[in-house]
């Protein structure tokens, strides 16, 4: 691959949209992590900007070459409910896999950035990989400290004490999908296991706020919690 060039690669049964910064390197790595929606042009973007930004940015493809419409939610919720936990972080152990063997990835923990699904997976990746993940950036995830589970997916809010890297969440104020009261309970778990965390709460924003595809996109948003992200990664990876 070429430098500033993004493009999907492969290792062994495993495959990824992969964007390399300009200069050679040693770079700090940020794992990024797709929305229920597969890798598509938004997700791509990103890794991009990421690239840009100075970091060598990888995005597992979790649906192995799949990728669906917005509102093609019929056909996704069976692969949701279909996969678990331990599958998924297969996929990021191997892409983990593939950064530890490149000569230009700096030899340090690395960060994670998601969205939705893929947010709940950068917070999965802090406390399953507490040696290897030293920021975690999710955007709107869900199934962090709910009532009840959805889709099958463990909740995690009561596994915060196993954390050690710090942790940046984001959310849209009007997203019914994850309530004020879900925020507190994730706040108060965090705060009361003494964790570096913020929570940045937007106004006019719903979930999917960042992705420039939707209709939920709010742009002026999306890029005040895109430079807040950048500086947190920043500060955090070594």
């Amino acid at each position: 691959m070429d430098n500033l060039h993004g493009a999907f690669i492969t290792y062994g049964e495993r495959r990824a949209y992969v964007a390399l910064p300009e200069s050679p390197g040693p770079h700090r790595a940020v794992l990024l992590y797709q929305e229920a929606f597969g890798v598509n042009n938004y997700i791509a973007s990103e890794c991009d900007r990421l690239a840009r930004a100075g970091f060598l940015a990888i995005a597992p493809d979790f649906f192995d070459g799949r990728t669906f419409g917005y509102g093609d939610f019929a056909e996704i919720r069976p692969i949701l409910q279909g996969r678990t936990d331990a599958e998924w972080l297969g996929y990021i152990r191997d892409a983990m896999a593939w950064l530890d063997a490149r000569h230009d990835v700096a030899k340090a923990p690395f960060g994670t950035l998601g969205f939705c699904m893929g947010g709940r997976l950068a917070f999965l990746s802090a406390l399953e990989f507490p040696d290897r993940i030293a920021a975690a950036v999710p955007f709107y995830a869900g199934g962090l400290a709910p009532e009840e589970e959805s889709l099958g997916r463990p909740i995690l809010v009561g596994r915060v004490g196993e954390l050690r890297a710090p942790v940046m969440l984001h959310y849209g104020a009007d997203d019914a999908s994850i309530t004020p009261v879900e925020h507190g309970r994730l706040a108060q778990a965090l705060s009361e296991a003494k964790k570096k965390f913020s929570m940045h709460l937007y106004p006019d924003a719903g979930h999917g706020f960042a992705s420039r595809d939707r209709d939920s996109y709010r742009g002026a948003v999306a890029e005040e919690a895109w430079a807040f992200s950048l500086e947190f990664l920043r500060m955090n990876l070594p």
